[in-house]
């Protein structure tokens, strides 16, 4: 295969997820972490922000991501599933229009009963209420109904909350439930 800029892109981009599983491996986490029952803890920010990249690679490009509005899960096994915004202003419209975060899990969940193998998905909060995952290629996965929280206190870009024996991810106030 003739290197140029396409494998470029791919050899930075597989360094960053190999730096990020290097980082789950060595990194602990302080008590900025929110716990759960059963071992399972959110991470805000601050703590996520460790192990996720400055950049991802998504539809042939990268993207720089927006470290302040990320969070995740860290199981209690010691697995994650960490999300991030991402800074999609150089994608098509219709890309932009789907793909607002970067989501990587570890493990395979479940996101509102439906199954997600480990791996990194794009994903985002489209019209409709709904919720799309795409692989890296910008396919289709999957779309799921969102629900709204008009009783959540400070919406945010970006938040994972634990909720009823699970989880919620938000963007602002729509959100949609993730299991394992």
């Amino acid at each position: 295969m003739r290197k140029g800029v396409g494998t470029s892109v791919l050899s930075e981009w597989m360094g960053a997820v190999l730096a990020i599983v290097m980082a789950v491996g060595i990194l602990g986490f302080g008590s900025g972490a929110t716990a759960q029952a059963g071992g399972d803890t959110v991470l805000p920010a601050a703590e996520a922000t460790k192990l996720l990249p400055a950049s991802v690679y998504f539809k042939g490009q990268s993207a720089t991501t927006q470290l302040r509005n990320s969070g995740g899960i860290k199981f209690a096994d010691g697995f994650y599933t960490l999300a991030v915004m991402v800074d999609t202003s150089g994608y098509s419209s219709d890309v932009q229009q789907k793909y607002q975060a970067y989501f990587i899990t570890e493990i395979p969940i479940k996101i509102e009963g439906h199954e997600l193998a480990a791996g990194i998905y794009g994903a985002g909060f489209v019209s409709g209420d709904k919720f799309v995952v795409m692989d890296v290629g910008a396919h289709d996965l999957f779309t799921v109904d969102s629900h709204t929280d008009a009783e959540l206190k400070r919406p945010m870009p970006l938040k994972v909350m634990a909720a009823n024996g699970g989880f919620r991810f938000y963007e602002g106030r729509k959100f949609v439930t993730l299991a394992r």
